[in-house]
């Protein structure tokens, strides 16, 4: 059985469900939980899958970007005024809703990038081994909703 660790981190962002027929279609925000879960065969030199400073390292400039922004479906007749408005705090999801489970996936694949590219840096400060891997992530939404994505 693999070793696991969850690192959780808070996000504030905002998102509008174009195609929602209630009250998600106008603009609100979450302060958002995400977990980040992964695991590995084997421990490290340290005993550890990996520590949790290459999270807060790799995810820094990403998860600056998510953090007090707004997600919005391309096609959402608002996209354009709001991304001329506030320009890089919008979040465009092309032809899609910004669900909490799309946004869930979105962060899976750029965790597994940021560390994908972190683990191929040779002058990290803190050893990240390759078989490392990320197993899921959870996007909460509030404090009794959720949703997940992983591979």
């Amino acid at each position: 059985m693999p070793y696991r660790i969850c690192k959780t981190i808070e996000i504030e962002s905002g998102h509008m469900l174009a195609k929602s027929r209630d009250n998600c279609r106008y603009p609100h925000g979450h302060s958002r939980q995400v977990e980040l879960i992964l695991e590995s065969d084997a421990l490290d030199r340290n005993d550890m899958v990996c520590d949790f400073s290459v999270l807060k390292i790799a995810l820094k400039g990403f998860l600056d970007s998510f953090d007090h922004a707004m997600c919005i479906n391309t096609k959402d007749p608002m996209y354009e005024a709001f991304k001329k408005t506030y320009g890089d705090r919008v979040i465009g999801f092309n032809d899609t809703d910004p669900t909490t489970e799309v946004i869930a996936e979105m962060i899976f694949d750029k965790v597994q990038e940021s560390l994908k590219q972190y683990a191929g840096e040779k002058s990290q400060p803190y050893p990240l081994a390759r078989m490392v891997r990320l197993v899921r992530v959870r996007v909460w939404e509030t404090s009794t909703c959720w949703a997940e994505y992983g591979k």
